[in-house]
C-alpha cells in the first residue's frame, strides 16, 4: 500500500503507460502477482508432471518443490504474507487465492494418489488429507522465510523435501 506507482515503474523499468496499460490499478498488479499469471508458473508444473511420468515419487516430489520454490526468492514470502493480510480485507483477492490454492490442492491429491497407487505412498495416508496437511506445511515455509530473513533458505526447502518424503513413505 505504502508503494507509488512511480516506484513501482522504476524498478520495473517501464513507463507508467506501460504499467497502466496492462495493470488499470496497483490493486490489479498485485493480483496478477499473486495468481502467478505469466510468470512462468505452468513451465515448472509441467516439468513435474513429466518427470513423473518415469518416477512417480520424483514427480510428485518434484511438484512439492515446485509450490515451495517461492519460499526460497527474496521477495516472494513477504507477497505471500501481504496476500494473506489483504484477502482479509478484499473478498475478489480472497477468492483469487483460493482458487489458486483449490487448484493447486486438487493436483496434489491426484498425483498423491497415482503415487499411492504405484506403492511409493503410505497406503495407510488419506490423500486428499495428505494433500491438506502438505499444502499446510507449505504456508508455514513461507512464513518461516517471511518472519526470519536471515535464515537460511535453501536449507529450509531441504529439510521441508525430506520431512514430506518421510511422512509419505510405506
Amino acid at each position: 500500500n505504502g508503494t507509488s506507482t512511480a516506484q513501482i515503474c522504476r524498478a520495473a523499468a517501464v513507463s507508467s503507460g506501460t504499467l497502466f496499460h496492462y495493470f488499470p490499478t496497483k490493486r490489479a498488479l498485485f493480483a496478477a502477482l499473486i495468481a502467478g499469471d505469466d510468470l512462468g508458473d505452468n513451465d515448472s508444473r509441467t516439468a513435474a508432471e513429466r518427470a513423473y511420468d518415469a518416477d512417480p515419487m520424483e514427480g510428485l516430489l518434484g511438484f512439492v518443490d515446485h509450490l515451495a520454490a517461492g519460499a526460497a526468492e527474496p521477495i516472494v514470502p513477504g507477497l505471500v504474507v501481504e496476500a494473506m493480510l489483504q484477502a482479509g480485507r478484499d473478498p475478489d483477492l480472497a477468492a483469487l487465492m483460493e482458487d489458486a490454492s483449490d487448484t493447486d490442492q486438487m493436483h496434489l491429491t491426484s498425483l498423491l494418489s497415482r503415487a499411492q497407487q504405484a506403492g511409493d505412498i503410505s497406503t495407510a495416508l488419506d490423500p486428499e488429507e495428505c494433500a491438506s496437511w502438505i499444502m499446510t506445511l507449505i504456508g508455514a515455509l513461507y512464513l518461516h522465510a517471511a518472519t526470519h530473513e536471515d535464515s537460511d533458505h535453501t536449507t529450509q526447502l531441504t529439510m521441508f523435501r525430506r520431512t514430506v518424503k518421510r511422512y509419505l513413505q510405506p
